[in-house]
Parts: structure tokens; C-alpha cells; sequence
């Protein structure tokens, strides 16, 4: 089968990836998707987004923080914004002033570059006479930058949060993940091109920049998919969305595979939650707190929808002899074994001890449906692929089968029924 264009992830108009015919290939898909990962902490948000009724009812820290936010107007950086303040804390913004200006008009802003080298650079933290209890950086990629920014604000703050990313483990079939394992390495550290390969070793080498200025003042957070309303990439939307239209669904691999994710909301209330502590140390930043499986998530998005869609269930090693994309034609997916298997199942539970909570998966759905939908400036997804190719796959797969006399590939082909954590779903589970 040969697939068309629209099966490529769309996230950018540049990012398109070769075909992935095996097991091994699918790591090559997911470091791609790393790069991607940039988007997610500088790219677009819900411009009608309007928070005052979920932040209500947050109660006011004991003590308040004067907070630096590098960056602040993507995706994860205005639900930061919108907790600390809601905590009562004062933030300052320090950005270009090009992304979502509109945003948080009583909010002090800094305007200058991450890159000293450009423009401005750096002057604006430089200049100002504010001492800042914490400082949340979004917006590190590269080491020079994150190295110059934490060294200006040494004698500014007293705490540097960075926001790192699960990609900086470089061996991905590794179940369990924790902060222990070892992380990627280059051989020039201060390359600055962000690509597939160099993403998680230089989020890595900046993590160590970091902690070399602010010892123990560094706290590190290293999020898995970060995914809920605003989310420019789609690489979590695909399948609510994909389930709400129904029809015959194509469910890879296994039901049983397990899928990792943070709602950027519970992201952002685990970072203030961090510096509200004076928290040091390195944290998986994934979820939930309990197992979820690509069958729950389906199921789930189904009971939000509120359709009737049928789930077929094509395995793994058809799929990738097909070269279908984990990650890429199938956002979120990994098999459960192999070279990518360790992606989905990061530990969380020291996060988890430092503060992290969750809201359900059901919640996200939900949230994420009713933001999707005329909330940007298409309704096209930009990741997954087309149902026209998920149609043509779904009748290869059934065409397969009835060559084989029928024989059941699939452990709970069509329709199996997941477990679908729901709102009132009181399972304690454990940390990944």
C-alpha cells in the first residue's frame, strides 16, 4: 500500500518523515518527534481561552514568589502564568514580544533575545533591579543560550527551573525510566543545529549548564507529551478528534500497549508547586499516575464523544511491515516492545512524591474536544494520518486476514472494551 502525502505528521510544513519499516526505525520516528517537541513549549495558544472559572477556586500560597518566566505566551508557558498568578505570586514575562502579545496585559514584560548575540540579547535581565525568588525557563534548546541566560541571573534568582524533555535518555527500550538513567551524549556539546539526533543530548547538556550556575538552586523537569487545550502539534488530539467523527477506527498493536502524557495544566501547577517548596533535583515530568493503555484512551474518547465508532485492532508487525509510523501515522503509539518501548512507561513516581497530581484522562479528552473545533486557524489535524489511508489500511489488514483463513492476528480485535478512567474514576494505580 502506498500511502498518500497527508500521512506525513503535519506539525510544520517542513516536517515529513521517511517510512519506518521495522522495530528499530520507530526510535528514528520518535527523536524526530522530539524536535517537534520545540513547538509544543513556544507554539500557539487557545487565543479564546478563558481561565477564570477553572482558577477560582485555587487557593492563595502561604508565602508569594516574585517569578521570571523565559518565555511564557506558547502552549505551556500562559497556564504557568495563569497558576502562579492565581497562586498570587508576581511574574514577569522575558520574550521576543512577538508570540500571543496580548496576552496577560498586567503582567510586567521584559522584551529582549535568549540569544545574546541578537538584537537586544540579554540586556533587559541585565538591567532590570528586581531579585527574583525563581526563574522558569521554557524556551532552552541549545547550550550557549541557556548558559548565558542562567549565568546574567545568578545573582538575580535564587532558583533556575528548566524544562528539559524525556528525550534526553537516549535508550528508549529501557521500561521504567528514572531520573538515574544516563542520558545522551554528543561529540560537540555546543552544536546549536536542533535536529532528531541532537534534541535530547543538548536538552541534556543544557540541564548540566544549569545546575553548573545554580547547583543546588537548579531544579530540572523532564516532561513527557505534553498534551490538552492549546496543544499545537495534535500529537495527543488525534485520537479524540479522530474517534468523535467514528465510523471504523483502526487501533494499533495491542490494547494493552501503554500510553504516557501531561496535561499542560498539571504540568504547570507541578512547576509552581516546585519553586512554592524550594524544591532541587530532576523530575519526570509524565502520567497519569496509574497504567493507561492506547485501549483506554480510544475508549475513553469515545465515551466524551458520545459515538458509536467500531475499533479494529491491527497489529504491530503488520503495521511496521507496511512502514506505518508509531508516532507519526499513529500519534502516541509505540509497541509495547522493541526499541521504542520504554517511551511510554517513564518512572513518575518522584515527581509524584515532590507534588505532581493529576487530573484524569477523561478530563483532558474532554477539555480537548470541546477546545478543538473552530478554537485556531484550521480544523485539519497535523499529525496522524488521513482516514482515506486509515480506510485503505483497515482493508489490507481484513483482506490479510481472510487469506489466512480468517485467523485472529489481533489480542481483542474489534471492539475490545478498555478501561476507561473516568471522572469519577478513584484508582490509585502506581507511578510508571
Amino acid at each position: 500500500m502506498k500511502l498518500q502525502d497527508s500521512t506525513l505528521v503535519r506539525t510544520h510544513e517542513t516536517s515529513t518523515f521517511e517510512g519506518i519499516p521495522n522495530v528499530t526505525k520507530t526510535k528514528s520516528a520518535l527523536l524526530s518527534f522530539a524536535v517537534i517537541a520545540c513547538a509544543a513549549a513556544s507554539g500557539s495558544y487557545a487565543a479564546d481561552h478563558d481561565p477564570a472559572a477553572a482558577l477560582s477556586s485555587i487557593d492563595k500560597a502561604e508565602e508569594t514568589l516574585n517569578i521570571l518566566i523565559l518565555g511564557g505566551t506558547g502552549f505551556i508557558g500562559p497556564h504557568m502564568v495563569e497558576y502562579a498568578t492565581a497562586r498570587g505570586h508576581t511574574v514577569t514575562l522575558f520574550n521576543r514580544g512577538k508570540t500571543n502579545v496580548d496576552l496577560f496585559p498586567d503582567v510586567t514584560k521584559l522584551v529582549g533575545d535568549r540569544d545574546d548575540n541578537k538584537g537586544e540579547g540579554l540586556n533587559a535581565l541585565r538591567d532590570a533591579d528586581t531579585h527574583w525568588d525563581a526563574v522558569i525557563d521554557n524556551s532552552g534548546y541549545v547550550v550557549r543560550p541557556v548558559l548565558d541566560s542562567a549565568t546574567v541571573l545568578k545573582d538575580k534568582a535564587d532558583r533556575y527551573l528548566f524544562i528539559s524533555s524525556i528525550s534526553v535518555y537516549p535508550d528508549l527500550s529501557i521500561k521504567g525510566l528514572d531520573e538515574d538513567d544516563a542520558v545522551g551524549t554528543l561529540d560537540d556539546p555546543t552544536v546549536e543545529q536542533v535536529t532528531g539526533e541532537t534534541y535530547g543530548p543538548l536538552k541534556a547538556y543544557c540541564e548540566q549548564a544549569v545546575r553548573d550556575v545554580f547547583a543546588d538552586g537548579a531544579t530540572i523537569v523532564r516532561p513527557g507529551l505534553i498534551v490538552g487545550p492549546g496543544d499545537p502539534t495534535d500529537r495527543f488530539s488525534y485520537w479524540p478528534v479522530r474517534v468523535s467523527k467514528g465510523g471504523e477506527i483502526l487501533a494499533p498493536g495491542k490494547p494493552t500497549d501503554p500510553v504516557q502524557f501531561i496535561d499542560a495544566r498539571d504540568l504547570a501547577r507541578f512547576c509552581v508547586t516546585l519553586l512554592e517548596n524550594d524544591t532541587p533535583g530532576t523530575f519526570n515530568g509524565c502520567g497519569p499516575d496509574h497504567t493507561v493503555t492506547i485501549a483506554d484512551m480510544i475508549h475513553a474518547s469515545k465515551a466524551a464523544a458520545g459515538v458509536d465508532a467500531t475499533i479494529t485492532w491491527v497489529p504491530a508487525d503488520f503495521l511496521l511491515e507496511r512502514e506505518i509510523q508509531p508516532w507519526g501515522h499513529l500519534p502516541m503509539w509505540a509497541p509495547g516492545d522493541g526499541d521504542a518501548a520504554g517511551i511510554n512507561t517513564a518512572s513518575n513516581a518522584r515527581a509524584i512524591e515532590a507534588g505532581l497530581v493529576f487530573r484524569t484522562p477523561a478530563q483532558t479528552i474532554a477539555d480537548t474536544l470541546d477546545w478543538f473545533p473552530g478554537k485556531r486557524d484550521s480544523d485539519r489535524l497535523r499529525a496522524g494520518w488521513s482516514m482515506e489511508d486509515e480506510a485503505a489500511m483497515l482493508a489490507e489488514w481484513k483482506a490479510a486476514k481472510d487469506s489466512d483463513g480468517g485467523e485472529d492476528h489481533a489480542e481483542g480485535d474489534d471492539d475490545h472494551e478498555g478501561h476507561d478512567h473516568g471522572d469519577d474514576d478513584d484508582h490509585a494505580g502506581h507511578g510508571h
